[in-house]
């Protein structure tokens, strides 16, 4: 199947005792069991697996082509479950730029646990070479970056995580499997915050794993049904939902994308625009190989470089919602050092670029002349 049918029908079925054409919410913590420990179908205890988290995970191995796919009730849920692979002296790699609450769980709920951490610029191949031991057990990636928009080459990533024996993870949230397929490039876990662009209109909290290799799949769900970081089945109901119209959201959010940098990128008030699909960003050819179009996540500074002047133009928007989050159908936007990279400490943010006046959007699915409006309104 190509893409646009398999958000609709990959790894789907209609429901066998009803034929539904949507799986039901099954609202149902345990399965009749016909003996002890014999139960009459597949299902026993909905930590372990539901029917409707079910259908969630075939769909999300289908759309990431692969083998197994994990629903979490959140997406640091997700991350959580990956890092729990590993033990005292053990070492990750992660990039720079990353979402801040997966910085606040990487330096700080797990700073005592004697796992190591290193975060690196992962554009510099060199460095990141440098930093690989015995100890190396994972490289943790985003691309394209929260909030920054910078890209790491998956490919060749994947090339130096295969000849070290080291797993390699990408936070595809940003792109989605519409515009990159991570696995395909070489990577062993893909992780979503699905809240964002899978669920696609702000009413769930969720996260996903997805992995190609199936004895890997099955050591992450059996850490998943240890630790219980399961997603409900009314919420799985709607990410799956979600999903199916995708390829039409991602689509708009990209159009939109492009529009809404075209106005930023020759503001007078606007000194730079961070966004991957522009022939100026220092990543532009990185994007144009492993993405099919560049996404609707645009950050910009200002010409002030003053953090009042992007608080008063979030004050002043009116189409777009001052609010964290992001991929919802509805345009938000963010102030990172305020919001949602607070928890990094200032001279992190400083050092990686994160400003004071650095403003993050995105660009939801309305129509775009009423969102550049808008944006204008709020800078006059």
């Amino acid at each position: 199947m190509k893409f646009n049918t398999k958000v609709i029908h990959g790894g789907q079925h209609h429901d066998p005792s009803t034929g539904a054409v949507m799986p039901p919410v099954y609202q149902t913590s345990t399965y009749i069991q016909t003996s002890p420990g014999q139960p009459l179908g597949d299902y026993e205890y909905s930590r372990a697996s539901n029917p409707t988290r079910t259908a969630l995970e075939n769909a999300l191995a289908s759309i990431e082509n692969g083998t197994r796919g994990l629903a979490f009730s959140s997406g640091l849920a997700a991350t959580d479950c990956i890092l729990r692979s590993f033990k005292a002296g053990d070492e990750v790699i992660a990039m720079d730029d990353l979402y801040g609450g997966t910085y606040r769980m990487f330096s700080r709920i797990y700073k005592d646990s004697g796992i190591k951490f290193h975060f690196v610029d992962m554009t510099d191949v060199t460095k990141l070479k440098s930093l690989i031991n015995e100890n190396t057990k994972l490289i943790w990636i985003e691309t394209p970056t929260n909030p920054l928009m910078k890209l790491a080459d998956i490919e060749e990533i994947a090339k130096i995580t295969k000849e070290n024996k080291i797993w390699l993870a990408v936070d595809n949230t940003f792109a989605t499997p519409y515009l990159q397929k991570p696995l395909d490039l070489g990577a062993d876990i893909v992780m979503h915050s699905a809240t964002k662009y899978l669920g696609g209109h702000s009413d769930v909290i969720a996260g996903a794993l997805i992995v190609k290799d199936e004895a890997l799949g099955e050591q992450l769900h059996f850490q998943q049904f240890a630790t219980g970081a399961t997603l409900g089945p009314m919420d799985s109901f709607l990410v799956l939902r979600g999903i199916k119209t995708l390829s039409l959201r991602v689509q708009r959010h990209c159009e939109n994308g492009e529009k809404v940098v075209a106005f930023l990128n020759n503001h007078p008030k606007i000194k730079t625009v961070y966004y991957p699909g522009l022939t100026s960003h220092p990543f532009h050819e990185i994007a144009k190989k492993q993405m099919k179009a560049f996404g609707g996540m645009v950050s910009f500074t200002f010409v002030s470089g003053k953090k009042e002047d992007s608080i008063a133009f979030l004050e002043k928007l009116k189409v777009f919602t001052l609010a964290e989050s992001l991929g919802g159908v509805e345009s938000l936007a963010n102030h990172p050092a305020l919001m949602t990279h607070a928890s990094i400490p200032a001279d992190k943010r400083a050092e990686v670029g994160i400003t004071d006046d650095l403003v993050r959007l995105s660009v939801g699915i309305e129509d775009a002349e009423d969102l550049i409006a808008d944006l204008e309104q709020a800078l006059s």
